[in-house]
């Protein structure tokens, strides 16, 4: 029986193509992929409405975070334009304008609740590089790990984790430890993406954690090991540390099965939640909506997510299939650490919800993103 080699049957099955007529939808032709799209869209509609309750029926913050989606969605449409290839060759510059823009940040960044995390551009205004970061990390990552044979050899995956300690540092010394390690959880999922061992994953787990004593010791700073301590015992500083995570959980345990009512919540609206329309919005959501809100709300992220994978399954080529499903897993992990924040199962790290928390530059990169997505699934 004769086979064909791989790059012969390759080469055949394009011939073989050419003689079938493929008329691309319409979906295809602009490059967006519309159950993407509407599970988009539906979760913007969400965060708009549970944003004009969280913040006290504001309607400018709700008019400039919907303006902040109008502006991802063009930009989601115009990156869904660009072929993946342009984006594998201009991976390096995001990342190296990222660590530009957080070295800016060090010397010119503008001070907030005690942070220097946002810097002012002319003509653009106030942004956070941190969050331009979340993507332009990732990218870099795969970048790098894509140019040579997979799975990565441990060389490679050294000069990956320097790649992703840099940028974890310059947001750290903002400070904002948190997003530093969310960022560089990302370029750990382009990592287990590309094939390593499970003996270097055991390994790297067994490093983080004999380095933990000396991180407790001699980084983390004296209201970071409060916020971990309160975690464990929030009623030992009821009034200080453990405030948000108190307020939190009462505010989601008052929601019971169906919540209060939309524009009916107390602890929020009276001002006892803090926060209550950035970082603890999930709060608010679960006192209005009850356990069965909340679970339709983690049905729409879990169908984002699982479209988003299928999306990375279906790419050809090794760049956009890992980047993808980086993406996709990074999405999951910014909900998972938001929801157990406010639960009380994380520490209070300041990480917002994705399309709910207020803040144009997270939603504006979130877009970004997906478009990124849709470009990797209509070019393939």
């Amino acid at each position: 029986m004769n086979e064909y080699p791989q790059s012969k049957f390759l080469r055949r099955s394009i011939q073989d193509g050419l003689h079938l007529k493929y008329r691309p939808s319409f979906w295809t032709k602009i490059h967006l992929d519309p159950w993407l799209l509407g599970l988009l869209f539906i979760n913007v509609a969400v965060g708009l409405m549970v944003l004009y309750s969280a913040s006290a029926q504001d309607l400018n913050m709700v008019i400039k975070q919907g303006t902040s989606f109008m502006l991802g969605t063009i930009i989601m449409v115009i990156c869904a334009q660009i072929p993946p290839k342009v984006y594998q060759a201009a991976s390096p510059y995001f990342y190296y304008l990222g660590l530009a823009m957080l070295i800016l940040v060090i010397f010119i960044g503008d001070t907030r609740l005690g942070a220097k995390r946002w810097l002012t551009l002319p003509g653009i205004g106030s942004m956070q590089p941190s969050e331009l970061m979340k993507f332009a990390t990732p990218l870099m990552v795969t970048w790098y790990i894509t140019r040579n044979p997979l799975p990565p050899k441990f060389k490679h995956i050294v000069i990956a984790g320097i790649l992703m300690v840099l940028p974890m540092i310059l947001i750290a010394l903002q400070p904002d430890l948190g997003a530093g390690i969310l960022i560089m959880i990302s370029g750990v999922f382009v990592l287990f993406l590309s094939g390593i061992s499970w003996r270097i994953i055991a390994g790297s787990i067994g490093f983080v954690l004999a380095l933990l004593p000396i991180l407790w010791m001699f980084v983390l700073q004296a209201y970071q090991k409060k916020r971990i301590l309160t975690l464990f015992d929030p009623e030992s500083d009821a009034l200080g540390a453990g405030w948000n995570i108190t307020q939190s959980k009462i505010a989601i345990g008052s929601g019971g099965f169906f919540g209060k009512g939309y524009l009916n919540g107390t602890q929020s609206h009276h001002g006892f939640l803090p926060e209550h329309h950035t970082d603890f919005i999930m709060s608010t959501f679960s006192e209005e909506f009850g356990l069965f809100g909340v679970f339709l709300l983690f049905v729409l992220y879990g169908a984002i997510i699982i479209r988003s994978l299928s999306i990375a399954m279906m790419s050809f080529h090794n760049y956009g299939r890992i980047l993808v499903g980086t993406l996709a897993l990074s999405f999951f992990f910014y909900v998972a650490v938001n929801s157990g924040m406010v639960s009380g199962i994380f520490p209070v790290t300041g990480d917002p919800l994705p399309f709910l928390s207020y803040g144009g530059t997270a939603v504006i990169t979130l877009m970004a993103g997906f478009g990124i997505m849709m470009s990797v699934h209509t070019h393939r």
